[in-house]
């Protein structure tokens, strides 16, 4: 078991032990069927016991989602790493581990591709697009704090200090991964807080890719106008603004992969190919990530106003981008997103390398409808960092470093505030 930092216990020869970082971990071929990992997933929700568990309305916990997991990541071919990594008290007063996957990390000349999830989701979910992407270069994806198999700690209710909070943890977990500069990928809320993250420590984002982000447009003043909404509708959502997102999935109890796959027919049928019983794998891990505490989806509740649209929208904050930091958006054509911030990030930053992608028929998955588009962006992306990196990382040695510990709530809500005229949102034919 896990002592402070360190792991007591008799190991099998194929484990590696990290005393320094807290970190177990053992190499994984997903093409055997035997494979496994082990960690202490146990530490955070099995404590209870198994019968306490089974009796629970939500049968649900934390081997139930490993497995789950375990199953969808089958389908890698790319052999692969997981592990917890200890990153100590970052949220409250326990700690906290952040789940973590890494692929093909004997590839040292190439950056490092970070991949973040979005709201509900986990590693898992990169499935359709690892083996892809670790052809070129190491790829590592975790599980957001709050979120899948990574600690749930008890986030701030205050939206500013909830993102802080997250951003914090990702940079504690980049710290005892030891990754001096990486790609960043980040998929809807993932996108938001990959962008929070790059603003705050942009010397360590070699490349910020933001695949169909949440959160960057202003909340249109006059949505209701626009979008004629029946009273009754207004009354149910009025009364149900108080819970989270993804509370009906818990509601629904020992039914909730059913209602998933009722509910979300469409993200089904994108994970199909992964095997003929897809269906039922990919309701049962998304189940299993939302049914438990759900401690990351009441940060993501702090961060909105209502679901489309954050407290402290993006596009605000973008300007305080460094400007030698690239940016590619992609966006599915198809998305409930809106487009427009791509190109009024690209207004803004006139002379900086912005890069926006729409492809053809996909939906807000952008990265399961297309993937071997998406893909193939992310890998140019990637690659123009890497051919750019020695000249880009001599020229910020002569700039001083921004200053890492100015107060959050100074930097957004300095860069909040009216609009420019000229960035007025729009929707596109």
């Amino acid at each position: 078991m896990m002592q402070g930092g360190e792991f007591k216990g008799q190991l099998p020869g194929d484990l590696q032990v990290n005393t320094n970082s807290a970190v177990v971990t053992k190499l994984m071929d997903s093409r055997s069927q035997t494979a496994g990992i082990v960690d202490t997933g146990e530490d955070f929700e099995e404590k209870q016991g198994w019968i306490r568990s089974w009796l629970k309305w939500c049968p649900t916990s934390m081997s139930l989602l490993r497995a789950a997991e375990k199953r969808i990541l089958s389908y890698v071919k790319t052999p692969y790493k997981g592990q917890y990594v200890n990153i100590g008290a970052t949220v409250g007063k326990d700690e906290s581990k952040i789940w973590t996957i890494s692929l093909a990390e004997n590839s040292p000349e190439k950056l490092p591709l970070v991949l973040v999830h979005g709201l509900g989701s986990g590693v898992a979910l990169w499935a359709l697009n690892l083996d892809g992407l670790a052809s070129a270069r190491p790829v590592y994806a975790f599980d957001l704090l709050g979120f899948g198999r990574s600690s749930r700690p008890n986030f701030s209710s205050d939206a500013l200090d909830a993102e802080r909070e997250l951003v914090q943890s990702m940079e504690e977990w980049r710290r005892e991964m030891k990754l001096e500069r990486f790609v960043l990928l980040g998929h809807s809320m993932g996108g938001f807080l990959a962008s929070s993250y790059a603003i705050r420590y942009p010397s360590r984002v070699s490349h910020l890719i933001l695949a169909d982000p949440w959160g960057f447009p202003e909340k249109p003043a006059d949505l209701s106008q626009k979008y004629p909404i029946p009273l009754w509708v207004k009354m149910i959502a009025y009364f149900l603004q108080p819970l989270n997102p993804l509370w009906g999935i818990r509601v629904a109890g020992p039914m909730g992969p059913k209602l998933i796959e009722k509910v979300r027919p469409d993200l089904i049928k994108k994970f199909s190919i992964l095997s003929e019983d897809g269906d039922a794998k990919i309701a049962d891990y998304i189940f299993h990530c939302n049914a438990q505490t759900p401690s990351g989806e009441s940060a993501f509740h702090s961060l909105m106003s209502s679901f489309g649209w954050a407290k402290y929208p993006m596009i605000n904050r973008i300007p305080s981008l460094r400007k030698d930091v690239p940016m590619t958006l992609i966006y599915g054509s198809r998305s409930w997103v809106d487009h427009c911030p791509g190109a009024m990030i690209q207004q803004m930053r006139p002379n900086s390398y912005v890069d926006v992608q729409i492809i053809q028929g996909a939906g807000h998955h952008v990265y399961a409808d297309k993937r071997e588009r998406f893909n193939e962006i992310v890998l140019k992306a990637a690659a123009f960092s890497d051919e750019n990196e020695i000249t880009r990382y001599t020229e910020s040695q002569k700039e001083p470093e921004r200053k890492q510990s100015v107060d959050e709530k100074e930097i957004h809500v300095a860069v909040k505030g009216p609009s420019d005229p000229q960035h007025n949102i729009s929707k596109t034919p």
